[in-house]
C-alpha cells in the first residue's frame, strides 16, 4: 500500500527520474516476486469451460443473479413478464404471480405469449405489467436504449423492473451469431442510464464481483468451485455483473 501511494505521488508530482526509481522499488518488493506467481490450473490459454460454467454447476454470475431475484421475490407479483422463458417467474414469484407472460422476438418459442422485438415493442400495450424480469438480455440488443424505453412504457405506474447486466464476461456465442452480443456496462453507466430512462422513478444499481470471481468466470469455473465467502466478497474496482431495480413513477 505504501509503495502504491509513493508511486501515485511520483506520477503526479515528482520528476521522471524519481518516478522511475519508485517504479524500480515497487518491482523489487513485488509479492509474490516477479516470475514466481503460481498459476496452477489457470496457466493455460484455453478456458476450463466455454459454457459459462454450466457444465460444472451454477455459473458464477448466476449466483448473483439468482440471489438478487430471491431478495426481491416479494416484488415478482401480479402480471409478470420475463424475456425468453418464465423459469425465474415460476421459481421466485410462485403464489404472488397472477399471470405469467414470456416475450420472444420470433414465433419459434412455443412458450412465448408475446412475439415482439423489445427495441420496438409496438404491439405491446403500455402500462401493462406489474413486474418485468430482464436478466442478461440488454447487452444482446443493439439499440438497448430503445429496449429500456419499451420496458419503462409497458410497466404499470409503480411497476418494477428487475434487470441484470454483464460487466465482464466471455462473448455469448454461438447464440451471438443469431442475436448479436454488443455491450457491457459498468455500475456508473447503468445508474446514469436507468435514472435517465426512468424519470421520477426509483433506481437502485448494485455491482457484484471481485478479481477472483471475474477470473473464475472467464475461465469457466462455476460457483461450486468457490467458497461462499469468496463469492460474497465484492470489490468495487472489479465488477462482474450488475443488478438493477427500477420502479416506474406513479401516475
Amino acid at each position: 500500500m505504501l509503495i502504491q501511494t509513493l508511486k501515485n505521488l511520483a506520477s503526479d508530482w515528482l520528476p521522471l527520474p524519481v518516478h522511475r526509481m519508485v517504479r524500480r522499488v515497487q518491482i523489487a518488493f513485488a509479492s509474490p516476486p516477479i516470475g514466481q506467481v503460481e498459476f496452477g490450473h489457470l496457466r493455460r490459454t484455453e478456458p476450463i469451460s466455454r459454457a459459462f460454467g454450466y457444465d460444472r454447476g451454477l455459473p458464477i454470475d448466476r449466483y448473483y443473479i439468482e440471489g438478487f431475484l430471491a431478495a426481491h421475490s416479494h416484488e415478482i407479483r401480479g402480471r409478470v413478464l420475463e424475456i425468453g422463458e418464465n423459469t425465474y417467474t415460476k421459481r421466485f414469484g410462485s403464489e404472488y404471480v397472477e399471470q405469467s407472460d414470456v416475450l420472444f422476438p420470433s414465433s419459434n418459442l412455443p412458450a412465448a405469449t408475446i412475439i415482439a422485438d423489445l427495441a420496438d415493442g409496438a404491439n405491446i400495450p403500455s402500462d401493462t405489467f406489474d413486474c418485468i424480469l430482464c436478466t442478461q438480455t440488454l447487452h444482446v440488443i443493439y439499440d438497448y436504449r430503445a429496449a429500456i424505453a419499451t420496458l419503462h412504457r409497458i410497466l404499470k405506474p409503480g411497476g418494477i423492473l428487475l434487470a441484470t447486466l454483464p460487466v465482464n464476461s466471455q462473448l455469448c456465442y454461438p447464440e451471438g451469431n443469431r442475436w448479436g452480443d454488443y455491450w457491457r456496462f459498468t455500475r456508473l453507466a447503468a445508474e446514469k442510464l436507468f435514472k435517465e430512462m426512468f424519470p421520477g422513478g426509483d433506481v437502485q444499481v448494485q455491482a457484484y464481483g471481485s478479481v477472483l470471481t471475474i477470473t473464475g468466470f472467464l475461465y469457466g469455473l462455476s460457483s461450486d468451485d468457490l467458497t461462499p465467502s469468496e463469492l460474497d466478497h465484492h470489490d468495487p474496482d472489479y465488477q462482474l455483473c450488475l443488478s438493477v431495480r427500477a420502479v416506474k413513477a406513479s401516475a
